[in-house]
């Protein structure tokens, strides 16, 4: 908000935060039931109480434009939501001021910066301005010293491997955004083994005296604080506001009558307002404020988490703080509808494009910037430089390389770009540095006017496999480079995912029966015949489109196959059966539990989780015990590094995790104890395209 104003943030700055300033955010996925549409306001710590009732303000009227279907949430700086802080992988940078006083600055002098940045944070990083001074350092966290040419980023003695490397990719990330790509990255893990850039430390910050401050803990809400769940009936009576308690764990929706508003206490951790369908115009509109002042009734901090919620548009979080829920068009409960496969089976939702332009919003959101109809151009990075890529083999991406796509659309009858830079799994350093200097180049070339995407390979965007209607290949390893000398793999098996040209992408897979997976439709290429294997779960149009892709991987007669009637040679070609993610009791029935990943930590005695929202198997540190909630199975991951204590209290803590479950639940479910490296297929089968050489 600038002068009480909504001003559009450009999106190289998303992510970055002005601490005397106030933001709305509005996020829109795609579900298989339509769309989940958030909305965020984010105040900055020191903005004025006029902006933050502003905000307020605008949220509501987003909220009545877009007829009530967002969920609400009031997020405060240093305190964001789970969901929020999914939307910034590299992470949040607080930055001190406010956007009038800062921002020209920022574009002109891109590199007269003197800054130092406090990061925090392992799964949800956040970095904040701090005084330039050696008092402002501790043991146990990153900090970067930010010198626009040049950014070092220090790791204290007490760091995990995975607050350095998501400390490097935040600077990776203010170098590729803020300075072009055009800034050195230093790193010093160990001071003694870094003269020269402790050197520079010292011109900075001046010698050091004494000894540094130990790593400071993250106050977080544990899950026996979170299991306390108070249900409260809000109303005026003679012009007074009613509270008045309801109910306690474990909570049924029948409670919520659809002419009023409740407030729903997560043990002071986060507060719900839940906005019923006939409740009057006034009581929706002082949701928050109703909010704010429970907050403050209660004597909880001011940072204190909400979330408003409309009846019919509930969020997953709020669901499940519910004994059971039952959808409209459902007949059973949460636990029931959960009995289907327990692999996962991605809902792939036909999109209305007709919508984008009518909806800017959801354009936004969706990554869809248009229809897909637009023009494409492709560039290899060879020898660091760009060399055109043939329009026949557009499309075809492979893991050696690195890829430049420009896409070229009409908007009032003036073009826009969308430049992606696609990095290759197996592409040298070199390689992707060069990748992102020549998008600079190129974007120069165009006004300096295009969206640059970094594509990291198989985390493609929706609206990049758009644009190759339906006809995306990614291989595994190799170049399409001319003079390649290794030669092809006689036999390659490629996973097909996608129900039309907008959302369809073939990924290629180890050739070998356990990459198989009931849901999908692979492609099996040998020297002779191409298989188009159709999984029993698989639909009509999956295998259309798969179709398409065998045409495009294969010169050979295509076969089609159906899960159980394989001929041997298929089996042959895989080097003999084995299992493979299926499910016998298979039903073609999307399960609407959201599959949950947390990190889970024991070591301060009190049972914390943090959710990874929107989870890959990137997500997954060496260093960490992880939690996969599928609701009929619980799985723990153990990461080679994590600690022994963690470990040996890892089925303990799962026990707590149901124990203390708001939704009541079966403390009898499975428990599954997963070791990094040995990952089962039903493990796997939650993880799109999961990686069995990652580790």
């Amino acid at each position: 908000l600038q002068s009480m104003k909504m001003v559009p943030v450009p999106e190289k700055a998303y992510g970055t935060f002005f601490e005397g300033d106030c933001y709305i955010i509005l996020h829109t996925k795609r579900t298989s039931r339509g769309s989940a549409v958030d909305l965020h306001y984010w105040i900055g710590k020191d903005s004025s109480q006029d902006e933050q009732g502003a905000a307020a303000l605008y949220v509501t009227q987003l909220d009545n434009a877009l007829r009530g279907n967002p969920v609400q949430h009031r997020e405060v700086q240093g305190h964001e939501s789970e969901t929020f802080q999914s939307y910034f992988r590299n992470g949040i940078i607080y930055k001190k001021g406010g956007v009038a006083s800062g921002f020209k600055h920022v574009e002109t002098n891109m590199y007269n910066i003197k800054r130092l940045l406090h990061v925090k944070g392992k799964k949800h990083v956040s970095a904040t301005e701090v005084a330039l001074s050696w008092d402002s350092f501790n043991k146990g966290d990153v900090f970067l010293l930010d010198l626009g040419k040049v950014l070092i980023q220090w790791n204290g003695p007490s760091c995990s491997i995975a607050e350095k490397s998501r400390g490097l990719a935040l600077a990776r990330s203010i170098r590729d955004s803020e300075r072009g790509g055009r800034a050195q990255i230093g790193i010093i893990d160990n001071e003694k083994d870094s003269p020269d850039l402790m050197q520079i430390m010292k011109m900075v910050l001046g010698e050091r005296r004494g000894e540094l401050r130990d790593a400071i803990p993250d106050a977080k809400a544990d899950e026996l604080q979170k299991a306390n769940v108070r249900l409260y009936h809000v109303y005026e009576k003679d012009s007074d506001l009613v509270v008045q308690e309801i109910a306690t764990r474990p909570l049924t929706q029948d409670l919520l009558q659809h002419e009023d508003c409740y407030i729903l206490d997560q043990g002071g951790f986060k507060i719900y307002v839940w906005r019923g369908k006939a409740s009057s115009l006034e009581e929706k509109k002082a949701a928050f404020t109703r909010a704010v002042g429970f907050i403050q009734a209660k004597g909880y901090p001011s940072s204190t988490n909400v979330e408003v919620i409309n009846d019919g548009a509930e969020s997953a979080m709020f669901k499940q703080l519910f004994q059971r829920w039952t959808e409209k068009d459902e007949t059973q409960g949460l636990g029931k509808v959960y009995t289907t496969g327990k692999i996962a089976k991605v809902e792939q939702v036909k999109f209305d494009t007709t919508q984008l332009h009518a909806r800017p919003e959801l354009a936004a959101e969706q990554r869809m910037v248009d229809d897909a109809s637009g023009e494409i151009e492709v560039w290899r990075i060879e020898d660091l430089q760009m060399q055109p890529v043939n329009p026949k083999t557009y499309g075809q991406f492979y893991g050696g390389d690195c890829y430049l796509v420009l896409y070229t659309y009409l908007r009032s009858g003036r073009p826009h770009y969308v430049l992606y830079m696609w990095q290759g799994r197996h592409a040298s350093v070199d390689e992707i540095t060069a990748c992102a200097l020549n998008a600079i180049e190129l974007d120069k070339k165009h006004g300096d006017e295009a969206v640059q995407v970094r594509v990291t390979m198989g985390k493609e965007p929706t609206h990049f496999l758009a644009i190759f209607k339906g006809k995306l290949v990614i291989y595994e390893g190799g170049t399409s480079r001319a003079q390649e000398s290794t030669p092809e793999p006689a036999i390659r098996l490629f996973q097909v995912r996608g129900t039309d040209e907008m959302n369809t992408k073939a990924t290629e897979v180890p050739a070998r029966a356990s990459s198989l997976n009931s849901n999908d439709v692979f492609l099996l290429t040998t020297s002779q015949v191409c298989y188009l294997w159709c999984g029993k779960g698989c639909s009509g149009d999956e295998r259309e489109m798969a179709k398409v892709v065998a045409d495009i991987v294969s010169k050979r007669d295509k076969h089609t196959i159906l899960e159980g009637q394989e001929p041997a040679e298929f089996w042959e070609a895989l080097g003999g059966k084995a299992p493979y993610a299926n499910e016998k009791r298979f039903q073609e029935q999307i399960t609407h539990y959201q599959p949950r990943l947390f990190e889970c930590s024991n070591q301060t005695g009190r049972f914390i989780m943090t959710e990874v929202v929107g989870f890959c198997q990137e997500d997954l540190d060496e260093d960490d015990v992880m939690l996969l909630d599928t609701w009929e199975e619980i799985f723990l991951w153990v990461g080679k590094a994590s600690n022994t204590y963690e470990r040996n209290e890892a089925i303990a803590s799962a026990k707590e995790y149901l124990k203390t479950h708001p939704a009541g639940r079966d403390l009898a479910t499975p428990i599954i104890l997963v070791k990094q490296g040995y990952e089962p297929l039903n493990f796997t089968g939650w993880f799109n395209a999961w990686d069995p050489y990652k580790w």
